[in-house]
């Protein structure tokens, strides 16, 4: 009876573990969406220009290389992103305007009093 009790709690212990990790994995992802774009091609129907990364990692590129957060892409063209950094536990990281906003005590839009 013992040696059943013991099992089932290293067990217990083993998928515990597994869970935690997950999560740690899963929390602790690399990098937001982010692609490296043209700041001067912007066109209105297209949206920003995809270029190599490695005009947004040297200062010597031919293009003025920025990275660019979330959006959608479309070929080699991406559009509803930002060029700001999106801070951790912000939401999602594709299209919009980033964060989740919620209502509270005076914090919803288009609310009225009653």
């Amino acid at each position: 009876m013992a040696q059943a009790r013991r099992q089932l709690r290293s067990g217990t212990v083993v998928l515990g573990g597994m869970g935690l990790l997950a999560a740690a994995l899963t929390a602790c992802s690399s990098d937001p969406d982010k692609r490296c774009v043209d700041r001067d091609s912007y066109t209105y129907a297209k949206g920003y220009k995809v270029v190599s990364d490695k005009n947004c990692k040297s200062a010597k590129a031919s293009v003025d290389g920025t990275w660019y957060y979330g959006g959608k892409k479309k070929g080699s063209w991406v559009d509803g992103g930002s060029f700001t950094k999106p801070r951790k536990g912000s939401g999602g990281s594709s299209g919009g305007s980033g964060g989740v906003h919620r209502g509270g005590f005076g914090g919803g839009h288009g609310s009225s009093g009653g």
